[in-house]
């Protein structure tokens, strides 16, 4: 794509989706940089969610393109790794944390083929990441919803990906997954490797990204959090719903003038 860098994990060029003839998305245009970690932050309603689903094709664009590492996602898809968000999941399917797990490996296998030791072993290592060894042959709706956000993100690690997607891997999660999920990000990082995070709370994004995208149907601002994150950025993101965040939005701009 002319003007974006083929290096880029994921480039995103004058993207467009509209449901009903309403725009979600307006005109997105991003480079997301290489090893490191992403926050899409902004207003519920913001396209966030659309955005990631945008750019793995599970929603049609109006217009626009999307490559990873310079290429169409489809010319190897087992390069991005995506953990939906929990609500989406049919949590009441029978089956176990194992076998969710190893859906992460299906991709490389390709048709017809069994995943093998080599797969398990790599399911195994990566529950125990996640620190859900010991539920490995439990039902996954048997499991906490952030133990089922651990399984969810164990089957990301697995598939071994280059880019990471993740919708809200946060949510309404305790404080020890947090934690889990943010070491195991932070280690991605370590590795070269790149995750974009749709993210929620203004008070933990200093702390958690590298670099952050303010969306609101257009992108308002992207790059280094800390550049990023500011007050008269963040207000032009939240309009009027703002002053519901005002005092942590406060809490950052004195975070960064200190």
């Amino acid at each position: 794509m002319k003007g974006h860098s083929p290096t880029s994990p994921l480039s995103i060029h004058a993207l467009t989706v509209a449901y009903q003839r309403k725009r979600v998305l307006w005109d997105v245009d991003l480079d997301i940089p290489a090893g490191a970690i992403i926050g899409i932050i902004g207003p519920n309603g913001a396209g966030k969610s659309t955005l990631l689903k945008a750019c793995l094709g599970l929603v049609t664009a109006a217009s626009g393109q999307v490559s990873v590492f310079g290429k169409p996602l489809s010319d190897d898809p087992t390069r991005v790794g995506y953990v939906p968000q929990r609500e989406s999941v049919d949590w009441d399917f029978p089956v176990t944390v194992l076998d969710v797990v190893l859906m992460g490996t299906y991709g490389r296998l390709g048709w017809l083929r069994r995943p093998g030791r080599r797969e398990r072993d790599a399911a195994h290592a990566a529950l125990e990441t996640l620190g859900m060894s010991a539920f490995s042959h439990r039902q996954i709706g048997q499991l906490s919803g952030g133990q089922q956000q651990r399984v969810f993100l164990a089957r990301a690690l697995a598939q071994d990906a280059s880019l990471y997607l993740m919708d809200e891997p946060f949510a309404s999660v305790d404080a020890a997954t947090e934690q889990a999920i943010l070491t195991v990000l932070r280690r991605l990082r370590d590795e070269g490797r790149t995750a974009v995070v749709v993210h929620h709370d203004l008070e933990s994004a200093r702390e958690y990204f590298d670099w952050v995208v303010l969306l609101n149907t257009r992108v308002i601002a992207a790059g280094p959090a800390q550049e990023v994150l500011t007050h008269d950025r963040l207000r032009e993101t939240y309009g009027g719903r703002l002053a519901l965040l005002d005092e942590a939005a406060q809490r950052l701009q004195g975070a960064q003038g200190g």
